[in-house]
């Protein structure tokens, strides 16, 4: 059975059947948060610009700044969940979550804003991978992949939710308001979860902590998304891109060297003997870019290509957040059970590259119903289809005493690829709308996520299907998801 310390709650089979639900909904109400706050300042951001006074850079850190410490806090809160209690540091995201989201909202100014961005994304940081830790370890076998399923579904309708709320409650409240409706939900986690979850136990004083990987990793993550941010804005050869990308590479270059001497790593190298670990993150990264640019491009095209208002844009995303919800939480568990996380994986980043190429194909003059809703409902289906099963590969091969570090893992591989798949995009759309315009800098940005979601797809088949050799027969000290699964040790 896996290692239950202070990561620990009131697991299925210790309380009333009421209680488990709740305690579910609870940690997926706080994921929902958090995906939705990956997108709801989108279609809200020319309102924003607009009241107060944002340059165009302000505007994208607005964005940007979540996305950075978002992924480049991920893998260091994710290792801290394992060593002081996922319960701890699942409260203190809450509370942050929702002290910064307030901040947010109140903010007077451009500098104010991004710096409560900033901070949301490290709350955020801390609060996902301590909740779905909890979820890893309080739920075994068909009751965990029923709450895989759920939480999938969260992450899903969260981001496209944010888009469609984000434009609705913009036009009629404001774009304060896209913050402020969102603090009661993390408040109340934040009161209700020390009555469902155990209390903690004393924090592990076995293992060091690993300061200098852990800065290595956070330090080369934030460099190399900044890297890629800045292209958009000042360009390939800038000091900005080239400097932080040389410092980032530096620092994974120097964590690298520390973790292969360290004798409690922030991320024991030994997990990436594990195919399943190491193309789900090469697939994570991938597929991260291609889905979190998905909502991103579509609400910009949306208002600036197509000219729709904040108000129409929300209406016109809300198919898309009934399709993804729905096909998390009915279909995605079915289709799991039946073809496996692998395959379901390919299956979802096939959608999503044929809903991105859809969309390049659109035009200004083009019909909603059938020209772009079509687009953007295969776009959604493939989001809620690759999301979960990503988490699920990676997750699957890695111990069951580090399920922080691997929610860490598979949420930062999601993330940092997002990070830079809004930056690539919007830089190539800005070149191309140079030469074709705003319509044709769209296409061309959609033409890319497609591409690169098709490559995910690509490798997730050749590398995670059954039978491509996805787990290596060796991996010492290593007792994987998979081999509890089976009720045995890995041999040595």
């Amino acid at each position: 059975m896996p290692d239950r310390d202070s990561s620990t709650y009131a697991a299925p089979g210790m309380g009333s059947r009421a209680k488990q639900r709740i305690t579910l909904l609870v940690l997926i109400a706080a994921q929902f948060v958090v995906m939705l706050d990956t997108a709801v300042v989108n279609v809200a951001l020319p309102s924003i610009q607009g009241d107060l006074g944002l340059t165009q850079t302000g505007v994208a850190w607005v964005v940007n700044a979540y996305f950075l410490s978002f992924g480049g806090f991920l893998l260091l809160s994710g290792r801290a969940a394992d060593l002081f209690g996922s319960r701890r540091m699942f409260m203190l995201g809450s509370a942050l979550f929702t002290a910064t989201t307030l901040m947010a909202g109140l903010a007077p100014n451009e500098a104010i804003l991004v710096i409560a961005r900033a901070l949301q994304g490290i709350s955020a940081a801390i609060l996902s991978p301590a909740g779905l830790s909890i979820v890893l370890v309080g739920f075994q076998g068909a009751e965990r992949a029923k709450a895989m399923g759920a939480w999938g579904a969260a992450s899903a309708a969260g981001g496209a939710i944010g888009v469609s709320a984000g434009g609705l409650v913009t036009a009629a409240l404001g774009w304060q308001w896209v913050f402020f409706l969102t603090v009661p939900i993390t408040l109340l986690t934040f009161v209700v979860a020390p009555l469902l979850f155990d209390a903690p136990s004393a924090m592990r004083t076995d293992r060091r902590f690993d300061a200098w990987g852990a800065a290595s990793i956070t330090g080369g993550a934030l460099s190399l998304i900044y890297a890629t941010l800045s292209v958009a804005e000042r360009g390939w050869l800038s000091t900005e891109t080239i400097g932080g990308g040389m410092v980032g590479v530096a620092l994974l270059g120097a964590f690298i060297a520390i973790e292969r001497r360290a004798a409690d790593p922030i991320v024991p190298l030994q997990l990436f003997r594990e195919r399943t670990v190491s193309a789900g993150v090469i697939v994570g990264l991938l597929g991260g870019a291609a889905r979190v640019s998905t909502f991103y491009l579509s609400a910009l095209y949306l208002q600036q290509a197509l000219a729709f208002s904040p108000g129409v844009a929300g209406f016109a995303m809300v198919p898309t957040s009934v399709a993804g919800f729905l096909v998390s939480l009915l279909l995605l568990p079915r289709i799991v059970k039946r073809l496996g996380a692998g395959q379901t994986l390919v299956l979802g980043l096939v959608l999503l590259a044929c809903g991105h190429f859809w969309l390049a194909h659109t035009h200004p003059g083009a019909g909603y119903w059938f020209d772009v809703l079509p687009g953007l409902l295969l776009a959604a289906a493939g989001v809620a289809l690759s999301f979960t099963p990503s988490t699920m590969v990676i997750a699957a091969g890695i111990p069951a005493t580090l399920t922080g570090l691997a929610s860490g893992l598979a949420n930062a591989s999601s993330q940092i690829g997002g990070a830079f798949g809004i930056a690539a995009f919007s830089a190539i759309a800005a070149i191309t709308t140079q030469a074709g315009g705003l319509a044709t800098g769209f296409h061309y940005a959609f033409i890319a996520a497609g591409v690169i979601a098709s490559v995910a797809a690509i490798v997730a088949f050749e590398y995670l299907r059954p039978g491509s050799g996805a787990t290596h027969p060796r991996v010492r000290g290593i007792r994987t998801a998979r081999s509890i699964t089976k009720g045995k040790e890995p041999n040595e």
